[in-house]
Order: structure tokens, then sequence, then C-alpha cells
């Protein structure tokens, strides 16, 4: 990826070396299922929905019918911290634009660079959670050793368009709570515990797919994209499947415990978003 020329973000913040449990959503670790018709499918393509009709009816079991240009100086942070303000700032640029085109505002996240543990709002961040975000906060954290585990611990191929794809996923979950996607399911997992998992991994996997769209804007940007990048997203999102996750550490794949979908599944959902370039097709719950 050829990022030293893109535009950087300035909401990171740079925690690392600060002495610092988290309840974030992170990004790894049908029969009965309710169709849930998701907002991003009215929102990206302007239209409008009734939240509460919607979740009274999905609860009762009814069917459903800016800133400063991009330069090779790192401006006093070190290479890492200017890679994530890059990556940032593409997914800045992305979903700015879709909520622009539907109307709507964009309230970018944070992000925060932490080394070991730090504090959120979600009640900590610890590096044995791994990237992910806090809603309450509207915050991603990120230890970058993760980056490594990648590697090391889940067997992925590495390279900085798999990191981005992480930083794009946890994108994808800010974009939920700005739709109010993450309240719709929270209060489904409530209401029908049975479905809590299945609702989880609809939710991951939509966030891959939204991951996907951004991936998609990066193709479309001149000169940016390198061979074998979406190689390198597509691995990093097979490695932490749930069903690779449980075979390589406890030796054995147990569906019905899955919160973030199999390696498949997450490589399909990528791809999707990735070749149709569209939030619209990003329904994970009714698919």
């Amino acid at each position: 990826m050829k990022w030293k020329g893109l535009q950087r973000s300035q909401n990171v913040s740079d925690r690392r070396g600060m002495g610092g449990m988290s309840r974030g959503v992170t990004l790894g670790g049908g029969g009965g299922l309710i169709a849930l018709v998701v907002i991003i499918l009215s929102v990206c393509m302007g239209g409008s929905t009734d939240i509460g009709s919607l979740l009274e009816s999905l609860e009762s079991g009814a069917p459903v019918t800016s800133q400063p240009g991009g330069s090779d100086q790192f401006e006093a942070v070190d290479e890492q911290e200017a890679f994530i303000q890059a990556v940032l700032g593409t997914t800045e640029e992305h979903w700015n634009a879709v909520f622009s085109a539907a109307g709507r505002e964009y309230h970018e996240p944070g992000l925060v660079l932490f080394t070991t543990a730090t504090q959120s709002a979600c009640g900590g961040a610890t590096s044995a959670v791994g990237p992910h975000y806090c809603p309450l906060d509207e915050t991603i954290y990120v230890d970058l050793e993760f980056f490594d585990e990648l590697v090391t611990r889940f067997g992925a191929q590495g390279g900085d368009f798999a990191q981005a794809y992480v930083i794009a996923h946890e994108v994808g979950h800010h974009v939920q709570n700005e739709l109010d996607i993450m309240d719709q399911v929270q209060q489904l997992q409530q209401s029908n515990p049975a479905d809590a998992n299945e609702l989880s991994v609809a939710l991951e996997l939509q966030a891959d797919c939204l991951a996907g769209t951004w991936a998609h804007s990066i193709f479309v940007m001149e000169d940016v994209l390198e061979p074998g990048d979406i190689e390198e997203a597509l691995d990093a999102a097979q490695a932490v499947g749930d069903d690779r996750i449980q075979e390589k550490f406890q030796g054995s794949v147990n569906p019905e415990s899955w919160t973030h979908g199999s390696a498949e599944q997450r490589k399909r959902w990528f791809s999707t978003g990735y070749e149709s370039g569209d939030p619209a097709a990003c329904d994970t719950f009714s698919s």
C-alpha cells in the first residue's frame, strides 16, 4: 500500500508507553434467527426506516418485509503512527462521502494507540482483547503488537494492507454505531438470548463487509494499491475466523460458540464489500 502521500487523520492519539477490560467490539476472537433488515440498507440508499416499528416487529417474531495534505515527513510521529493516521484518513474520506451522499453527517471516530493497557469508556482496554471499538467513547483501541501476533500467533501472512484491514474493520463497527445497528442488535440479543451468538456473528461479518467497501474505495484511488494488497486483507480475515482460531488453540471446532464467523464467511463478506463497493450489499443479518 502506497500510503505516505495520503492525507492523514488528526483523530489518532498516542498513549504508547503510558501506564493504564474491555467491553468493546473486537476483530476476532438461521433456524430461529430473526431476519434483521439493517438500517444501513436504507440509509446508504437515501431512504428512511422507522426504528421503533422495526424493533417491535423483530422482537414479536413477525416477518420483516478535513485535514492537511499528506507528506513523506512524519512531523514528530514515528512511521507506525503515521501509517495508522494515513489508513484512518482513508476511512474518513470514504465514510464521509457515503454518509454525505445519503444526506447524513458522519462523525469520525477516534483511535488510540497504546501499550499493554489503557483506559476507555468501556471499562479499559488491554492488549489481550486485541484491536477493538468502544461505542461509549466512539474510539478504536489498538496495541500495535497485535500486528505481530496476527502473523506469529494467528498465522496470517501479514503486510501493511492486512493491518489496514484490521483498522477498517473496527471503523466498520463505528459505522454500525453511527447507524444504531449496534444498539438494535444488543436489544435483540437481550430479548432473544438463544440467538445472541448468531447476531454477534452477523454484526462482525457486516463490519468485514463494510471494510471491504473501504478497500474498494482504495482500489479506485490512483496509485495506492500494490500487487498482493487485497490478498493480504483476505488472508488476515481468514486467519481470525472462529473455526481457524478454535482448531489452532482448542483442537476442535464448535460453530455454536462462534461470535465472529468462520474463515470462509469472513473472506466472503469482505469480498462482497470489496467487489460491490456498496454498503447496501452488507446485509449479513438476513442472508
